[in-house]
């Protein structure tokens, strides 16, 4: 039972750090993007070529993966993103979901189709076990590692949003962009570096969760009901919601596959239903926020 609940947690921060750039650029940014995936996908296979092509170590991979989404959502961000700022959620999602399908077919035309393998360092591939019987805990060394990492992420996240300058910012060109630009707070930089970051975030995501999840091409279409869940559940008004909704998913996910196997994911869908009937506008949500 422990060791089900700790795969449990290990999982819901993975699908964290995977959503957490959708719940800015969402949340923070009234922007729909369901290529957020992509970028996910470009850090898994940066990882998996740097690692088998380079010879890289796995821990220098995963600031690469960071800053190659990053630079790619930032470049994405100046010349496709910006123009659909001021168009309705409508066109961000046909044109978001039409970048999806081009990265699936340009992944599988240079890279293949077939699963990648991540060759994990010989100190993450290990596993601690302690008691027995049903109150055994087992913890894998990478899903312990995922926890540790996930950890100082929200914690640095929480603190960039709420107590630094760029924060204070970003909320301000997100409310009213024409009064921030008129205070001298160049509205475009802003957009630009927050999502940079929140590409950067899925890349990492990536890099942590294709030895987990499986990588291969069609990973954001696998993966990207994951991501809506989180942020429809945990709201995108803050980085605590994201975070208690991925924890909740992925402890459901693993304990109703082991329990009740035959219905896969189904336990997941039912406490979406429940958590949003009782709460719409999910988990947290900022008074007078988006």
């Amino acid at each position: 039972m422990l060791t089900i609940l700790f795969d449990g947690i290990a999982y819901g921060m993975l699908l964290f750090i995977l959503a957490v750039g959708l719940a800015v650029t969402l949340g923070l940014m009234n922007f729909i993007n369901l290529a957020h995936g992509a970028f996910a996908m470009a850090g898994g296979y940066v990882t998996v070529i740097a690692l088998q092509r380079f010879g890289l170590p796995f821990l220098a991979c995963l600031p690469l993966a960071f800053a190659v989404s990053a630079l790619l959502g930032a470049v994405l961000e100046r010349t496709l993103y910006r123009p659909l700022y001021t168009k309705s959620h409508l066109d961000q999602v046909l044109f978001s979901i039409g970048l999806v399908f081009m990265a699936v077919a340009g992944v599988d035309y240079f890279m293949g189709s077939s699963q990648q393998n991540v060759q994990l360092p010989e100190w993450l591939s290990g596993r601690t076990e302690w008691g027995d019987g049903a109150f055994m805990l087992g913890m894998g060394h990478y899903r312990l590692f995922i926890i540790g990492i996930c950890a100082v992420l929200t914690v640095v996240l929480q603190l960039i949003l709420t107590r630094t300058r760029f924060g204070s910012r970003l909320r301000a060109a997100v409310d009213d962009p024409r009064v921030a630009a008129g205070l001298g707070i160049n509205v475009n930089v802003v957009f630009l570096l927050t999502f940079a970051m929140g590409s950067g975030l899925a890349g990492l995501g990536g890099a942590l969760g294709a030895e987990v999840l499986g990588l291969d091409p069609t990973f954001p279409l696998k993966n990207m009901i994951y991501f809506l869940i989180v942020v429809s559940v945990g709201g995108t008004s803050s980085i605590t919601g994201p975070l208690l909704a991925a924890l909740l998913l992925g402890i459901a996910d693993v304990a109703g596959k082991y329990y009740i196997p035959k219905m896969g994911a189904f336990t997941v869908y039912v406490l979406m239903i429940m958590i949003l009937l009782w709460r719409p506008q999910g988990l947290f949500t900022r008074q007078g926020g988006k």
